[in-house]
């Protein structure tokens, strides 16, 4: 059997975690290969109960493994956890987020298709948080066309499991703190035309809590990607000369 991570990044989430792992942990019992597979929470410096709640039920859960850091934001957290996977031995890994905008039941059909390709990614259709996110969204895909001519109807979605070794080809390009990490991954998929797959996904509202998000600084975000972008794309065609 192949050992699978789970990666859930983390902040501020004491009113999610508990159902959160619920949902989730028994996926990885139920693909606990050779008993290695691991329900990762990243904590990105919560301020609440969030790491002391995970810590509780991991005495019982044995297959939780919690990774506290300094806060950094959602995509470092994101790469932290990929890292450990990699760092690991874990065959496949999977990303999701806290906020229960996603549907575990949906996962097995992800499963079924990882020997058929390298990446199974989510896409969202129709969008549980709200009209201005999928305006977000749909710039950020105007973008990624403008900058890379690739054409992609969700790049962001948190719902992707991945082979790590075609996570470990490209997770050196970022920078550790780079915020929009998926991103970039979709768009490293598509440019370089690997073996990856997009299905449709459902996304509900958020269950409980506050998004860290505002609109301020998703602008002041996608500012700084728009020139991460530009070195970016100098990169890809130079690697594109040298071939």
């Amino acid at each position: 059997m192949e050992v699978l991570y789970i990666v859930i990044p983390a902040y501020n989430e004491e009113l999610n975690i508990s159902r959160c792992i619920d949902e989730w942990y028994p996926i990885v019992e139920r693909h606990n290969g050779n008993g290695l597979s691991r329900l990762v929470i990243i904590d990105d410096g919560s301020k609440d109960k969030t790491a002391e709640i995970v810590r509780k039920i991991a005495e019982e859960k044995t297959s939780i493994v919690l990774i506290s850091k300094e806060n950094g934001g959602h995509g470092s957290s994101v790469l932290a956890g990929y890292q450990y996977a990699i760092d690991n031995g874990a065959d496949l890994v999977f990303q999701t987020d806290s906020d229960g905008q996603t549907n575990p039941d949906e996962f097995e059909g992800f499963w079924e298709q990882k020997d058929a390709y390298e990446a199974i990614i989510g896409e969202r259709h129709v969008r549980g948080d709200g009209f201005g996110r999928k305006i977000v969204e749909d710039v950020v895909c105007l973008l990624l066309k403008m900058f890379f001519r690739v054409s992609l109807k969700d790049a962001n979605a948190p719902f992707r499991l991945m082979r790590t070794s075609l996570v470990a080809k490209y997770i050196d390009r970022l920078p550790k703190d780079y915020n929009i990490p998926n991103i970039m991954f979709s768009t490293y998929f598509a440019y370089y035309k690997e073996n990856v797959v997009y299905n449709s996904i459902s996304f509900q509202p958020r269950k409980a809590g506050k998004n860290s998000l505002n609109i301020k600084r998703i602008c002041k975000i996608g500012m700084i990607s728009v020139k991460n972008f530009i070195r970016f794309r100098k990169d890809m065609k130079r690697d594109a000369r040298n071939r």
